[in-house]
């Protein structure tokens, strides 16, 4: 550790004092090839460093875009009707005899369509918002 230590306090003040910045935008135009390729080389290595930590980063918020749904290459759906192309369930309105009934949106209810309450744990482990889509009967004045 003091190896790390002693590069970060003596090392790199030494290296960014070395670097030629000028001090004016215009200065750019009097530094030497040599010079330049200091600079690019250092600019190419920020870069490397950067593209890194951000792919990392991105690769890491990509999985857990994945469990908030955001992701197209993510299934929304992971097992509901599976074997069919695209998942219909119609419900004719007369149908409905309770005084409202909750339909599930984030398709892991047990008792699809219906709602189940699934989405409390899926909200808890995602950090995600989602809740069923309640019909209720208008009452009558």
């Amino acid at each position: 550790m003091e190896t790390l230590s002693l590069f970060f306090k003596r090392s790199l003040p030494n290296f960014f004092e070395a670097l030629p910045i000028p001090d004016r935008f215009v200065g750019f135009a009097d530094l030497t090839a040599g010079e330049w390729i200091e600079l690019l080389v250092f600019a190419g290595g920020v870069g490397v460093v950067s593209y890194s930590v951000y792919h990392l980063a991105a690769s890491k918020l990509s999985l857990k875009c994945c469990q908030l749904h955001c992701n197209r290459s993510c299934a929304m759906n992971p097992s509901i009707k599976k074997d069919v192309a695209k998942v219909v369930d119609i419900v004719e309105i007369e149908d409905i005899t309770k005084e409202k009934v909750s339909y599930c949106r984030c398709w892991r209810s047990k008792k699809f369509p219906l709602c189940d309450g699934s989405h409390n744990a899926y909200n808890e482990e995602t950090g995600d918002n989602t809740g069923p889509i309640v019909l209720k009967h208008k009452q009558k004045n």
